[in-house]
């Protein structure tokens, strides 16, 4: 199978488990590992025959800053859902999703999380957003 990677998109949330998260919000970072055949868009040099990305960006840009949760699992499961909702050839994606300033005392560095998906993961139920209120 084809990928194509997406890395980089950053977008300005509130999800966190701490309260402080949900109120004063911060960045994250999300990595797009996308599963599909690219055979057809490899010799037709068609933009129509390959997934465009920018929908993707946009996807998981709007889901960061719309809604909340507590985990980041739950938030990159979210972001898997989404993108692989843009475009039925997609049959796999993997995200890695990076809280870039976690709120832990005395550590600069960062966590992330690594999710893989396919479109089976399409039906499961998404849970309730928090309130950003």
């Amino acid at each position: 199978m084809d990928k194509i990677y997406v890395n980089d998109i950053r977008a300005f949330g509130y999800s966190g488990a701490l309260p402080e998260e949900n109120v004063l919000g911060q960045w994250f970072q999300v990595d797009l590992t996308l599963l599909l055949d690219l055979t057809i868009a490899g010799s037709s040099d068609v933009l129509a025959d390959t997934y465009n990305y920018a929908g993707a960006v946009a996807a998981v840009q709007q889901l960061i800053q719309q809604r909340s949760f507590n985990l980041v699992e739950t938030l990159a499961s979210e972001i898997a859902k989404a993108v692989l909702g843009t475009d039925d050839r997609l049959s796999q994606i993997t995200v890695k999703l990076t809280k870039l300033t976690p709120p832990v005392p005395h550590f600069a560095g960062n966590i992330a999380v690594e999710i893989t998906r396919d479109r089976h993961h399409l039906n499961t139920p998404s849970p309730s957003p928090l309130s950003l209120n």
